[in-house]
């Protein structure tokens, strides 16, 4: 009989249920696709479903059920900072201990009752499980770890070593000197949503220059030799309140914290080009002291801090280690996948069998949407959806040719993607030549700032005539320089989404103000279906480079279902959506209640 393991994460970001089945990844899913909420934390309980309907068993056929944290840990560590900073920490402790108390801290009950399981639970770290949903699944036998986050127990950041089939954590920095903490204090401070808009201020940061680097490294963070960083906490909030920032932050550099209403400004892209600086000097460090410490010429992250894409394409062009693996899903939801790894391989002495790739199915390894389902057809059917049915070869083909017509195309087939990256799945398609495409995406189709960049899908093969690139990026973790002879020269001019409509290369769509793109190369045998539409409209086009963007708008998940991505697809600009092996021309649906076409 086999032996599975269902991970899980909960309650503080996203929240997530893995299953493993003898060490590999049977399923995995996040709970905000199920319940359209984003960012969902709640007990991921129709993930859980889902994972064990996928391989048709139940919870009295697991081996063990994993938790990513310990609960009784964290729950000490915040109640230390609380006690620490009497009286100032009485609102923290009012906003948080209830919900200790009713839920948090009774974790291992609330797993047997929702399961109704009685077999073995075990409590991971969460650093560990970091490292575990790192190691794991890449393809090295043995590489230093490093992670980094805002906080889990006590840790911020940590560096081990994995070998074989065993991890082992070394040295570390605690709460309340965390990068991820600082990066989000600077999130909140340029007016975006904590844990939801560092995307944002990565991609604000381009347009402004580095000039408060020196007062972030003199008054807010002391860095290391070695990497290692201590903040001063005057200028923070966040160990005894509710807010992350104080007066004395914002007195620091002369302004208050942006409102989400109010305008960005140059000084806004200033701080944000600042502190990604600050960032990527602290990365580097610690990557250069890692690779000494370690020996190891290879290097796996995890951690919210590993999805700063900007950060990690300039580590891996550093050239610190040989090769460098980044989890795909990086964040808390891969924490259930590395706890659940991490009992499998303490719990059964199973050895590790690396086979010179990874273990993440190019990452699809959630909900499936068939080629061709009654189910579905009658779910789309309710909907009133009018559609044609084609082959995957001919739709491969039909979709490269409406690409190449300026047309914009969701589609929605095979595995959802693990992570928060749309890998071809759960993706939006269009043509990355087009200089108007940026434009159109972010403000009719994505509703959402139009200085926000995209990122490029290209044929593993043909990635370095476009970008400065050596090797693969399946996964969209790295930023690489788009190649000189495609430059074109920018001046900044107007507000930043005037200046993001200027052309900036030949493939001006997929290339930033800074001459970046966070590439995803993608190959036959693990990408079938998009590599075909790439290779079918560089035969149409001469380029073989597509925008490949998220399958929802702003502020929603990613769509999972097919009902999902037919509401997403008719409320939103997307001309056409493929969904199986169903094509949906926007201009034949009829006008429904849930849909968004307009009568002209």
């Amino acid at each position: 009989m086999a032996d599975y393991v269902l991970g899980i994460s909960c309650y503080y970001h996203n929240s997530a249920a893995v299953l493993i089945k003898d060490g590999m990844i049977a399923c995995a899913a996040e709970e905000e696709r199920f319940t359209r909420k984003k960012g969902d934390s709640s007990f991921p309980v129709n993930a859980i479903k889902h994972c064990l309907d996928s391989e048709k068993i139940f919870p009295s056929d697991l081996t063990a059920v994993a938790y990513y944290e310990n609960p009784g840990h964290k729950f000490a560590r915040m109640m230390t900072g609380v006690f620490l900073n009497m009286p100032k920490s009485i609102s923290q402790f009012v906003c948080a201990v209830p919900d200790w108390i009713t839920n948090k801290l009774w974790t291992e009950r609330k797993i047997r009752k929702e399961l109704r399981y009685k077999g073995q639970i075990v409590f991971s770290g969460h650093h560990l499980s970091h490292a575990a949903s790192c190691f794991y699944p890449s393809p090295f036998d043995e590489a230093a770890i490093l992670t980094v986050d805002g906080v889990g127990e006590w840790s911020s950041c940590t560096w081990g070593i994995g070998t074989g089939n065993s991890i082992q954590i070394r040295e570390g920095i605690n709460y309340p000197d965390s990068l991820g903490l600082l990066y989000s204090a600077f999130t909140f401070y340029t007016g975006f949503r904590i844990n939801n808009g560092e995307y944002k201020m990565m991609g604000l940061a381009p347009y402004g220059r580095p000039v408060y680097a020196d007062t972030i490294k003199e008054h807010l963070v002391a860095i290391a030799g070695d990497g290692s960083f201590t903040l001063n906490q005057e200028y923070f909030s966040y160990s005894y309140g509710t807010h992350t920032i104080n007066k004395k932050f914002e007195a620091l550099f002369g302004e208050k914290t942006r409102r989400s209403e109010e305008p960005l400004t140059q000084f806004h892209a200033d701080i944000a080009a600042s502190i990604q600086e600050v960032t990527n000097e602290i990365l580097l460090r610690l990557a250069r002291s890692i690779r000494e410490k370690s020996g190891c010429e290879n290097l796996v992250m995890a951690g919210g801090v590993a999805l700063n894409v900007t950060g990690n394409g300039l580590l891996r062009r550093s050239g610190i280690f040989k090769d460098i693996w980044i989890a795909p899903a990086a964040g808390d939801a891969g924490g259930a996948l590395g706890a659940a790894l991490e009992a499998y391989y303490r719990l059964t002495g199973a050895q590790r069998l690396p086979c010179g790739k990874d273990i993440m199915e190019n990452s699809f390894l959630g909900l499936l949407i068939s080629g061709k389902s009654k189910k579905d057809d009658e779910t789309l059917k309710s909907l009133n959806a009018v559609w044609e049915n084609k082959s995957p070869l001919n739709l491969a083909k039909t979709v490269a040719g409406l690409l190449a017509q300026g047309k914009v195309v969701g589609i929605a087939r095979g595995r959802a993607e693990f992570g928060p990256r749309a890998l071809g799945s759960r993706s939006i398609l269009a043509d990355a030549r087009n200089p108007d495409m940026l434009s159109k995406l972010n403000s009719m189709i994505k509703f959402r700032e139009g200085f926000r960049p995209f990122a490029p899908a290209v044929p593993a093969e043909d990635a370095n005539e476009y970008f400065e690139i050596d090797g693969v990026s399946p996964y969209m973790l790295f930023t690489f320089p788009v190649k000189e002879s495609r430059r074109l020269p920018v001046e900044k001019t107007g507000s930043f989404e005037e200046t993001a409509k200027l052309p900036r290369s030949d493939i001006p769509a997929v290339t930033h103000i800074d001459y970046s793109a966070r590439v995803q190369t993608v190959e036959r045998e693990t990408n079938g279906f998009l590599y075909d539409i790439l290779t079918e409209f560089r035969s149409i086009t001469g380029y073989s480079v597509l925008v490949n963007t998220s399958f929802n708008v702003n502020e929603e998940p990613i769509v999972n279902t097919v009902r999902d991505a037919y509401l997403c697809f008719m409320k939103s600009g997307i001309d056409y959506a493929v969904i199986g092996d169903r094509l949906f021309d926007k201009q034949k649906q009829p006008i429904t209640k849930q849909g968004g076409r307009k009568k002209k």
